[in-house]
């Protein structure tokens, strides 16, 4: 008998965009995937990404069941036996060098799998270990520290409405490659062309002329690592020439004058010197966003993995505090999502330096500590040092900063267990490897996106596909993990709630919900009868009830950044002297999400992505010839690839794109291993980072490129 065919509705989870999908399947075979026209965000909008959820549901190299390294070779076990090991390993070390001998490090796609973010806390929790990393370290960390320090909650952090801007300044960002970072906006492209039709202009800054900065009104070559200088500068000129306009802000707005008298200094002028942009344009785009009748400024990874990151992400809110446009119609808005993460009764408006890193003395922020620290942490002997490590979907391998040395600290520890469903850079040194279903198996809310979204919206959508027998979910792992130890402990393990119970329970409480009076009366049960999801409309002004603050109040003069200023002063006395090393930046792909989708064929393609990209005048003064293979060598070590000459990156900087590296041995990703590429971050410094949040510097490494022969 024939099997009909049915269409399941359903967001992509493998970028922030979150665009909802129409999936038709057949039995267990999936017929088409595309775009779902009537979800209200995403409205038909799908990338490339979204066909790679076939081939990573159906990849052969995914793991089906828990296995175990014997040697080079991976046995299977039986989920009993593996959860058992965990725990009995886990225990036992923690019991013999206390609770920081047992490190987590959590990957960036837990973000995008909500029983990941509703669960971990079942095991994690009874770890009471100090010696917990993450992706954001990585990435975002500028951004949710400077949320906590000015608006009292770490996800505070106000979203570009693109939709209704006049005047968009972006800066470090090319949403055309990552659909939206830290700004959930699918179908970016034709937004862009909206704004641009209804009069409004799109201005980028950046070392790079990306895929946003060609479809730009405008675009500024920036040195990378300069950032901060040309955002001092910019908020120079609004005081210099008395463009401050505050507007209903300035009721709720603390440090003024601080920031008036701190940033007097940072002129265009200086900024010129070492950002390259002419102090004449510094001005005019200071000028320009403070007449816009709607404008906003928006600053992304280019600002935020680098030496300045936490500065940078504080300039860019004032400059949207000091123009009038921070929570403002077509300015920078604040959400209000129907599961609300910031307001909810388990709130976590974070905390920072509650205590610091073993080694380096690095601060924590909301019980993490920066990733930059994790090998040393891991290598270096006494109290606290990491002999155990839990890992959740990640690959610090190749996304954390030096990864050769991360490969020598995982190589040494007594034990470790990886919660994913491949073995990868990272994974192969795992003791355990704990795979949980594919993300078409088990159902999907977007805990983290919709607080990032640019228009309060909702949706969840229930599994394509059954789980299969003798499988367990990802938040099913984490329970069973947590009734071990608790047991082992002595202690209650957390009570048990399926997420989708969780969700449905923030739903009822939140601010959509009849408890608060709303008319959607928004539950579990409405959204399944809305299978494409429900808009909920435009973000509005919220302030100051939307502030955490306990003055209900926005920091603008923070103690930890006015006191950060020194190092720009410092730095611009120092720019343009003795500097002859490249600086090396990285760089995106639409077809690529860090190091996930290189296993997929359709994405990974025949032509080669992974290449240094690097200026003609640079290549004439090495004597470097288009296509050659080159060796580019930082402090911590050197990799061989091949050039290709373009004047999209300015003169002084080359570019690699971030998540390659894969001819590692002991990897099993079949497609990835013939198209290995190099690791940018077998090039990055573990020694260079931001010192007020600890955000690695991924961007402007310094480094020498050397033709081959």
């Amino acid at each position: 008998m024939e099997k009909t065919e049915q269409i399941h509705y359903r967001a992509c989870h493998l970028c922030e965009a979150t665009c909802g999908l129409e999936i038709r399947c057949r039995g267990a075979e999936i017929l088409s995937i595309k775009g779902d026209k009537e979800d209200p965000l995403s409205r038909g909008f799908y990338c490339p990404k979204a066909l790679a959820l076939k081939d990573i549901h159906n990849d052969p190299d995914r793991l089906r069941h828990p296995v175990k390294r014997v040697g080079d070779k991976w046995i299977p076990l039986d989920w009993e036996e593996a959860l058992d090991i965990t725990v009995e390993e886990i225990f036992n070390i923690r019991e013999e060098y206390g609770p920081d001998a047992v490190g987590v490090y959590l990957g960036n796609p837990c973000i995008h799998n909500y029983g990941m973010l509703t669960h971990g806390g079942h095991f994690l929790s009874h770890l009471k270990t100090r010696s917990r990393f993450s992706a954001t370290s990585l990435d975002q960390l500028p951004h949710h520290l400077v949320g906590y320090l000015m608006y009292g909650h770490q996800l505070l952090v106000p979203i570009a409405d693109i939709d209704r801007t006049d005047y968009f300044l972006m800066i470090g960002a090319n949403p055309l490659a990552s659909n939206g970072s830290m700004m959930t906006v699918p179908d970016i492209r034709k937004r862009i062309r909206s704004l641009q039709n209804r009069g409004g202009k799109l201005v980028v800054i950046d070392p790079r002329l990306t895929e946003t900065a060609k479809v730009a009104d405008e675009h500024h070559f920036i040195t990378p690592g300069s950032d901060a200088a040309f955002l001092l500068a910019m908020l120079q000129t609004l005081f210099a020439e008395n463009l401050v306009d505050t507007g209903n802000l300035s009721a709720l707005l603390d440090g003024l004058e601080t920031v008036r008298s701190a940033v007097k200094p940072f002129t265009p002028e200086r900024a010129e010197t070492w950002t390259g942009i002419p102090a004449t344009t510094i001005r005019r785009l200071a000028r320009d966003l403070s007449k816009a009748d709607r404008g906003v400024c928006y600053g992304r990874m280019g600002v935020s993995v680098h030496l300045y990151g936490t500065l940078c992400q504080w300039a860019v809110q004032m400059l949207n505090i000091l123009t009038g446009n921070l929570d403002r119609v077509g300015g920078a808005l604040f959400t209000k999502p129907a599961f609300d993460t910031i307001g909810g009764p388990r709130s976590r408006p974070g905390h920072y330096a509650a205590w610091r890193s073993r080694v380096s003395a690095l601060p924590e922020f909301s019980g993490e500590l920066p990733a930059v620290t994790m090998a040393e942490e891991m290598l270096t002997a006494g109290k606290g040092q990491i002999r155990s490590l839990f890992t959740g979907a990640a690959n610090p391998v190749l996304t954390a900063s030096n990864g050769r040395l991360l490969e020598k600290a995982l190589a040494g520890l007594d034990f470790m267990v990886s919660l994913d469903p491949f073995i990868n850079e990272t994974t192969r040194f795992a003791n355990i490897i704990l795979p949980p279903t594919s993300p078409l198996e088990h159902d999907h809310f977007d805990i983290g996106f919709f607080v990032m979204g640019i228009r309060n919206t909702v949706r969840y959508n229930q599994p394509v596909f059954a789980k299969p027998g003798g499988a367990l979910h990802d938040w099913e792992i984490y329970s069973e993990l947590g009734k071990r130890l608790a047991v082992k402990l002595g202690v209650k393990p957390r009570p048990e709630m399926a997420p989708d119970e969780m969700i449905d329970f923030g739903l009822q409480a939140g601010p959509y919900s009849s408890h608060a009076g709303h008319p959607e009366a928004m539950s579990l049960a409405k959204l399944k009868q809305n299978p494409h999801g429900i808009d909920l409309g435009p973000l509005q002004p919220s302030l100051p009830d939307r502030l955490y603050s306990e003055n209900k109040r926005i920091n603008g003069a923070p103690d930890l950044i006015m006191s950060d200023l020194s190092r720009v002063e410092q730095d611009l006395r120092q720019s343009g002297k003795g500097k002859d090393a490249l600086l090396l930046i990285g760089r995106r792909h639409l077809f690529s999400a860090n190091s996930w989708l290189h296993n997929t064929k359709r994405l990974v393609g025949i032509k080669e992505r992974c290449q240094l990209f690097m200026h003609p005048d640079d290549m004439a003064d090495l004597a470097v010839k288009d296509g050659q293979q080159v060796r580019i060598t930082s402090r911590v070590g050197s990799v061989e690839v091949g050039v290709k000459a373009t004047d999209e990156v300015m003169k002084g900087v080359v570019s690699l794109p971030h998540g390659w590296g894969h001819d590692r041995p002991g990897v099993r990703l079949s497609v990835a291993a013939c198209h290995p590429g190099v690791s940018m971050n077998d090039l990055t410094d573990e020694k260079i980072f931001d010192p007020v949040s600890g955000n690695a510097s991924l961007n402007s490494v310094p480094v020498t490129v050397k033709g081959m022969n």
